[in-house]
């Protein structure tokens, strides 16, 4: 925890802006909205408002944990946008390409590799049910 503290004071402002886009896109990604994340974290949604689009806004240590731990990503993730060598390590080579293809496309067809996928895991628990 202290590395975490430690690393989280020094962030330059390119650091936060990451963040608020590594989060905004996780939400994405996860089909959350801030008032779920705002449930899971016990943090306020105004709070979690003012990391997603206030300039300069960066939570403290243990704020960005709780709102990691909520997400099921690490720290690391929500400020460079990069997995942690253990994670790199949990992945397969297919999962690594794909994520390293996913971050070389532009928003809108970030945002609709998003959608396709939302659809398929809708779908498939559609028919689990």
């Amino acid at each position: 925890m202290n590395n975490v503290k430690r690393k989280l004071c020094c962030f330059a402002y390119a650091d936060f802006v990451g963040f608020k886009e590594n989060l905004k896109s996780e939400l994405l990604y996860q089909d959350m909205l801030v008032k779920d994340l705002a449930v899971k974290t016990g943090i306020s949604r105004h709070t979690l408002d003012n990391y997603l689009n206030v300039r300069e806004n960066m939570p403290t240590a243990d704020v960005a944990v709780k709102i990691a731990q909520a997400l099921g990503v690490t720290v690391e993730y929500l400020i460079t946008g990069e997995e942690s060598q253990t994670e790199k390590s949990m992945y397969g080579t297919e999962i690594r390409a794909l994520i390293q293809n996913f971050k070389l496309l532009s928003e809108d067809d970030r945002k609709m590799i998003i959608a396709i996928t939302q659809l398929f895991k809708n779908h498939k628990r559609k028919k689990d049910e």
